[in-house]
């Protein structure tokens, strides 16, 4: 049996139904606040809160998990810097209250949602698991801290990780049955479609005087059923490798904001107004990772890595999601 945490969230369910589809039997915990009870279509849901070490156990010895998936966090980088008490309660502790349930129950294996926000602003690019990790907000160290509780969790009780450090995931279930539906939404992409769906809306440019070719950020854009065929892949290694690991997760490329926005016109048809803004502090000019070492160890190669195809998978659910609402 197979536990997912923050199953209901955006990531989490994409796994979920791969899992599912893939023969697997999951249990999906999720407290429910920002996740959408709607979205776990596979599995069981169970609502709980990690902090809730007292439900955690009796869930554990109810199922009695052999893998878990873990992408229970908050994860709004403007938010932890506000409230860093809430972000280093929920994501550390609740962390250290999981991972107490495994080692009671003997759960040996945990594939970990980390992010590129560890390794702060890069000096090199494309980055390397080997790079420095320096984060510059809370919401990254507290990624990095439950990177390293979950080294010393494997050193001293056996518990073996996959830590995958995501860099933008983007994109939605190309059969149109889950997509992304945060709330606030902060993400570029379904902010341009925000914006292509409602002319009254305009998207903003945070500065166009980086150092790139356009004078835009440049990202890394991953698409979520990419992510999950990497998630299963990562418990696969563990499996058969029994050897933990921490690997990044992206295409290997990167788009500036104005070619996603062109993107978006091409896919959408739509005229999409753009308001021009100072930058934002702490953003770096260019976010791409190195995809090597996901393609060595998990034999990962992304199928959804061109910008047209994961703006149109987007779309769709976006349209989709306008009708829900």
């Amino acid at each position: 049996m197979i536990l997912i945490t923050g199953g209901a969230g955006y990531i989490g369910s994409h796994v979920n139904k791969l899992l599912n589809e893939n023969g697997y039997k999951t249990v999906v915990i999720d407290n429910l606040i920002a996740g959408h009870a709607e979205a776990v279509k596979w599995g069981t849901l169970e609502t709980a809160d990690l902090n809730d070490s007292e439900r955690l156990l009796f869930l554990f010895d109810k199922y009695r998990f052999d893998t878990v998936f873990h992408f229970a966090a908050y994860a709004y980088v403007g938010e932890s810097v506000k409230e860093p008490a809430r972000y280093y309660r929920n994501n550390v502790v609740n962390t250290i209250n999981l991972l107490d349930a495994m080692k009671e129950f003997n759960s040996k294996r945990i594939v970990f949602s980390s992010t590129c926000a560890t390794y702060g602003i890069p000096k090199r690019i494309p980055i390397k698991e080997d790079a420095l990790q320096n984060p510059i907000n809370p919401y990254g160290r507290t990624k990095l801290m439950m990177e390293q509780i979950l080294k010393d969790y494997n050193e001293a009780y056996d518990i073996e990780y996959c830590c995958l450090r995501y860099f933008n995931a983007a994109g939605a279930d190309p059969d149109g049955e889950i997509g992304e539906n945060h709330d606030p939404e902060t993400h570029l992409i379904p902010l341009i479609l925000d914006a292509a769906a409602d002319e009254s809306k305009s998207i903003s440019i945070f500065g166009t005087d980086y150092p790139t070719a356009d004078g835009s950020c440049i990202r890394d854009y991953i698409h979520v059923s990419d992510l999950a065929d990497a998630h299963v892949r990562a418990m696969d290694y563990l499996v058969n490798a029994n050897k933990s690991c921490c690997i990044n997760l992206g295409n290997g490329t990167g788009f500036s904001v104005f070619e996603v926005i062109d993107a978006a016109r091409r896919v959408t048809g739509k005229n999409i107004r753009v308001n021009i803004s100072p930058r934002r502090q702490g953003d770096p000019p260019e976010l791409v990772g190195s995809a090597g070492l996901a393609e060595k160890l998990l034999g990962f190669k992304p199928r959804f890595n061109d910008i047209d195809t994961i703006i149109d998978h987007a779309w769709r659910w976006h349209q989709k999601l306008i009708q829900i609402r």
